[in-house]
């Protein structure tokens, strides 16, 4: 059956456009169930036997949720429990309109064959489709489509069953839905009420979400905010100018502070401060505000800070406002510990989050006991103007506090890491074992096998993405190749394993763990380039002369075969052992030499060479913990490898975009803005030292040129502080931007195209490359710069969130370190001194942060400030003095575990450290 609608749309050149649009309904769609033989078509999956033991439903049923109950009650739809439910389409289609999170979960809950998940399409079955009635709106039409879908169901079963006991329960919280549902004569109760009779499962009845009504109810009668502008308000006020439209950023020190980001190109203003609870109201970190804009008179400064430097002063006022509204909510299940409230048999209490950005949480449960010391994850259900805090529910249990596995889990969480199995949807794709290479694949290949190719990497690395070759040609001049694992050529445009690894983005390092893009058996096994098998590979081959000036390049897809897998220290042995001559280590030679050649020359046109202290860590092999820890050392073949990745990526980058300049995916590092210098500016000024900073050039000369006699580490810390100021790299699409420029290394354009198996840019850069040289086909996606632009923006947030959790997952293999090594006493360097703390940065450990003196607010009697800085009794501490500390681990908050650090040298009456590992804030290359 055919329906169709026509109506005419008035076009911006003021014409008028007819428009019909088509619906197709049809009469052979299944209904899913085991018990229906007449309309099956496929395997059936909602169960025959769908019996879950009630105080209400006594009978085998099959549950309907209404799209509200989706929305806000997926924790509990999510539950192992809770099975053989049908979704409808018109659900569906609501909860993607409203949540794309929601959304996600509830279609991987479908696609779990144990949870017997039913997509029902009623918007095109004959019988369950209706139309819009006269002045009908469209949430009554879909609530009166989504009863009319129960009932056909109702009835449905009741025929196919001759009047048996299996049935329909509707679940809706929406009281208007329950009374017509009710006159219809459907089964139906809210969602509280069936879980709470569900027997011998109380544990569900604390992933509830709270409804409004319930909300009033457990917060007083007294208004603690203002009340939020309604959104048809707001759209109007920002609109006219009257509000601002922005992203709120709590501030991790001071919940009573926070800052918005404008997110309008061409405002005059791009960030506005927020003080107190009432200005704030209710804004949870990363929601999307409006605010409304004081008048000049009552802006006001910056909290005191002591992280902050003294060039941000307080007399600095900043334009300052009020939240009037929240246009969205970002909130996500946050991972926390359970605060248990002091009053026995209460079933109330607060919940901590562990980031201290969110507020704290209140929740009702009634198993505290058996979660106090435990990790769990609650999420926000609203936060009424009458509540000092958000109201939420219990979501799940992580584990126990400290525990290496559930410390690793709520990183992942935190931090937003796509950690799940890979799903058998996505394994699906994965090639055939065993598998070879083909007589097609020698075909259309360049055949590398003959070629002493190689791979430096760390200890322990089993997913190898390269392979590096030097040899001499008969006309005198060297070829040079970078070979790439063809991972391309297992993962195909739009299938699940390609949407799989463009969602995660990147691989994730973690200290002893690594939370692969892609599979197992394509990151470790058949892309990985190991030695003395044969592989698939994207080459990029140079003709050099011996001053490594490029003559000729070329790109072909190839088969290799890796003569070793060696390590940096392996290879940095064979180059430097003169007894060794044989071919791999001749081309190891070569390789160094002409690397040597290729950085010089980058450093000469301005690139710049930073620095930030990492840390290694010794693992015990049976109990997994940190036994040593130690700042990593570079050798030479590092910096090898670094160069001709660097060659290959710029080589290929130009290459795409000139075949491709409007869909390239290509990776720039922003000049930053002259401000971000200040604090490197006055560190090299205590030494009586200039840094210019006109260009990367001048930047470059000047680090070079700044030594000071009897102080070897003093540019390395300068070099640190420069890592600071820089912006952060990131991918964008060619045709949507004109500034191409990389910062960092002084290049006109750069790319990803070496690292496919742990990023998936470099896949796509593959997939250009190939469409460039006629190796593979092109697709729409791959030519579409808005989507290109869209994966960029993915891939950008991936690759900052795996650099956050990898930071995470050292800081807690640190704690655990210094947890099982007690007190240890060891030199530092300050890098910054401030009002009434000073910050100290200890390189062996890759540790820095602030020994704050007596009061965060007062100064000691011990200190005195001059220009100079905090002066202790006679001592007077510049930024780069050394000095010698105590480092030991606090755990008296088993959340928020510390370092504490003590002075030994020079010594001071009290004062204690708040740790973080600093590691470069910017991916400049």
């Amino acid at each position: 059956m055919l329906k169709s609608k026509t109506f005419v749309k008035k076009t911006r050149s003021g014409g008028v456009l007819k428009i019909v649009r088509e619906h197709y309904l049809r009469d052979d769609i299944w209904c899913g169930s085991e018990v229906c033989k007449e309309c099956k078509d496929e395997a059936p999956v909602l169960q025959e036997h769908a019996c879950i033991e009630s105080n209400l439903c006594s009978f085998p049923h099959y549950l309907i949720p209404d799209t509200n109950v989706v929305l806000h009650q997926i924790d509990i739809l999510e539950d192992p429990l809770i099975r053989n439910v049908i979704i409808l389409q018109i659900v569906l289609q609501e909860v993607r309109h409203r949540s794309a999170p929601v959304y996600k979960r509830i279609k991987d809950a479908i696609h779990e064959k144990e949870k017997h998940f039913y997509t029902f399409t009623n918007e095109h079955h004959r019988e369950t489709f209706i139309e819009r009635e006269q002045g009908e709106t469209a949430n009554d039409r879909n609530d009166r489509a989504i009863r009319v879908a129960a009932k056909w169901y109702t009835d449905h079963l009741a025929k196919k069953t001759n009047g048996g006991s299996l049935k329909v329960v509707l679940l809706t919280d929406d009281r208007a839905n329950k009374e017509k549902a009710e006159q219809y004569g459907l089964v139906v109760y809210r969602c509280e009420e069936y879980i709470k009779s569900l027997i011998g499962n109380p544990e569900l009845m604390d992933r509830l979400a709270l409804q409004p009504d319930d909300q009033n109810e457990i917060t007083g009668s007294k208004l603690l905010f203002p009340e939020h502008l309604p959104l048809s308000r707001i759209q109007s006020g920002i609109k006219n100018g009257m509000f601002l439209q922005g992203t709120f950023h709590a501030n991790r020190d001071n919940y009573l502070e926070g800052k918005v980001f404008i997110n309008r190109e061409g405002e005059e203003i791009n960030e506005v401060l927020l003080q107190g609870l009432q200005n704030l109201n209710r804004a949870v970190h990363q929601d999307v505000v409006a605010i409304e804009l004081f008048p000049k008179e009552r802006w006001v400064a910056p909290s005191s800070v002591v992280l902050q430097d003294d060039i941000e002063s307080k007399s600095v006022l900043k334009p300052t406002g009020r939240v009037v509204g929240i246009i969205k909510r970002n909130w996500r299940p946050f991972c926390g510990m359970l605060s248990q409230s002091m009053i026995k048999e209460a079933t109330r209490h607060l919940f901590t989050p562990a980031d201290r950005r969110i507020p704290r949480i209140r929740i009702e449960t009634r198993q505290a006991a058996n979660l106090v010391r435990q990790r769990i994850m609650v999420a926000i259900d609203g936060w009424p103007k009458n509540s000092r805090y958000p109201n939420g529910h219990f979501v799940k249990n992580l584990g126990s506090a400290g525990d290496k596995e559930t410390e690793t889990e709520v990183l992942l969480l935190e931090h937003d890491v796509p950690h799940q199995p890979f799903s058998q949807a996505v394994l699906s794709f994965l090639p055939k074992m065993p598998w070879s290479i083909t007589e097609e694949d020698l075909k259309v290949r360049a055949d590398l096998r003959h070629l002493c190719v190689c791979s430096v990497d760390p200890p322990g690395c089993t997913d190898i993405d390269d392979t590096l070759h030097c040899r001499e040609l008969e006309n005198g001049n060297l070829e040079v190749g970078v070979h790439i694992a063809d991972v391309s050529h297992f993962i195909r445009p739009g299938n699940a394993l390609d949407q799989e690894a463009a969602s995660r983005g990147t691989t994730v390092y973690l200290c002893g763990k690594r939370i692969d893009m892609v599979p197992e058996l394509l990151s470790s096994n058949l892309c990985s380039l190991r030695s003395n098998v044969e592989r698939l590979a994207f080459s990029c081959i140079w003709e050099m002369n011996h001053n490594a000036e490029i003559l000729k390049a070329h790109f072909t897809k190839s088969i290799i075969n890796s003569k070793a897998s060696l390590t940096y220290a392996e290879a940095q042995m064979r180059i430097d052992d003169s007894t060794m001559k044989d071919d791999i280590t001749k081309s190891l030679r070569g390789l160094n030499r002409l690397a040597k050649i290729l950085k010089g020359r980058r450093i000469a046109k301005g690139a710049l060479t930073l620095s930030s202290p990492e840390v290694r860590f010794h693992i015990d092999s049976e109990t997994h913990d940190p036994i040593d820890m130690q700042s990593k050392e570079l050798k030479e073949t590092n910096s090898m490898v670094e160069e001709f990745m660097l060659l290959a990526n710029i080589s290929v980058a130009q290459k795409i975009y000139d075949e491709f300049s409007e869909c390239a995916l290509l990776r720039k590092h922003p000049s930053p803005p002259p401000s971000n210098y200040d604090i490197l500016i006055k560190a090299a000024k205590s030494r009586d030292l200039n840094i210019h900073t006109d260009s990367a050039k001048a930047l470059a000369d000047s680090l070079n040129n700044a030594t000071v006699e009897n102080f070897p580490y003093f540019n390395t810390l300068l070099r640190i502080l420069a890592t600071r100021c820089m912006m952060q790299a990131v991918y964008f699409c060619s045709g949507m931007d004109s500034d191409f420029h990389h910062y960092g290394l002084a290049s006109p354009i750069y790319t990803h195209f070496t690292s496919p198996i742990r990023r998936y840019a470099d896949i796509i850069v593959h997939r250009l490359l190939a469409v460039a040289i006629n190796a593979d086909s092109t697709y729409p996606d791959l030519m579409d710069k808005h989507k290109q632009s869209a994966l960029c923006n993915n891939l950008n947030y991936r690759h900052k969130m795996a650099q956050y959790a990898q930071r995470a997952s050292v800081a807690f293999h640190t704690q655990l370190f210094f947890k099982n090594k007690g007190i240890i006493n060891e030199e530092g360097f300050i890098l910054f001194v401030r009002k009434n703390a000073i910050i100290i940065l200890i390189p062996k450990f890759g540790l820095e942060g602030a020994v704050f003196f007596d009061n965060k607010d007062k100064p000691s009697p011990h200190l005195s400030f001059d220009s100079e800085g905090p002066t202790l009794r006679e001592h007077t501490f510049r930024m780069f003095d050394k000095v010698k500390v105590t480092i030991s681990l606090d755990a008296s908050n088993i959340q928020h575990q510390r370092i504490r650090m003590a002075l030994i040298e020079p010594v001071v009456c009290f004062c204690f450290l708040d740790f973080f590992l600093f590691y470069c804030e910017t991916a400049t290359a």
